[in-house]
């Protein structure tokens, strides 16, 4: 759990969690749940639903990407 904090928190310049990267990780999981869902229950996730939500999860992390290279 302190590792997924401190992931949040990477590269931080105050030491506050980055809401880029908590929304990114939000979408990751609602995908893969939804993912699973499908796979193993009848539960049937619509199709536009899982592409908008999968947009989302790129964005954020070419966004959590490119700070990388961006001066700070």
């Amino acid at each position: 759990m302190v590792e997924l904090l401190q992931s949040l928190t990477k590269d931080s310049r105050d030491g506050s969690v980055s809401s880029k990267r908590v929304v990114t990780l939000l979408a990751f999981v609602l995908c893969a749940v939804a993912f699973v869902a499908n796979m193993f229950w009848t539960v049937k996730v619509a199709e536009y639903m899982y592409n908008s939500m999968m947009s989302i999860v790129l964005g954020g992390l070419a966004a959590t990407a490119s700070e990388k290279f961006s001066p700070k």
